[in-house]
């Protein structure tokens, strides 16, 4: 049990370490490198398919790696990010707790959320004073109530 757990942290820490070396400059300068130098030597392997092949292969590994090494960055960031815009919505003792976890409706869900905001965007257009919606004075009440807030959970 313990080595399926060491394992799993062997494999975060290598697909981490990864995911910061190949968006780094240096991973960028190495492939780079790599081009021109493949590049280079096509006159002295006559330009053969074999002397393609090379590129092609190794190009085509990479790619497929790259592939799941991109998708395991994109699956944690987005779920860092749904829980620190999850955390706001429970911080907020005006926004609707309803809206945490909303990635798990349907698309058909997701598409009714969408026309309320619409709704209300179209409502703020009409508003033609941005001093009624974000005036000093608004900013200065909200701050007054998060503070009472705050005090009163401490």
């Amino acid at each position: 049990m313990e080595s399926t757990a060491q394992n799993k942290n062997l494999f975060e820490r290598f697909s981490n370490a990864a995911t910061k070396f190949t968006g780094s400059s240096s991973a960028f300068v190495i492939a780079l490198v790599t081009v021109i130098l493949w590049a280079v030597t096509g006159p002295l392997f006559h330009y053969s398919e074999t002397w393609q092949l090379v590129i092609n292969t190794g190009t085509t590994i990479i790619t497929f790696l790259m592939v799941f090494l991109i998708q395991k960055a994109q699956n944690k960031d987005g779920k860092a990010i749904q829980l620190k815009l999850n955390e706001l919505i429970a911080a907020h003792e005006r926004a609707s707790n309803r809206m945490v976890d909303i990635e798990d409706l349907t698309e058909a869900e997701l598409d009714q959320l969408h026309k309320f905001y619409v709704t209300l965007s179209s409502l703020a257009k009409q508003e033609t004073d941005i001093h009624c919606s974000h005036s000093i004075d608004a900013a200065q009440e909200i701050n007054e109530i998060k503070t009472k807030h705050s005090h009163k959970n401490n």
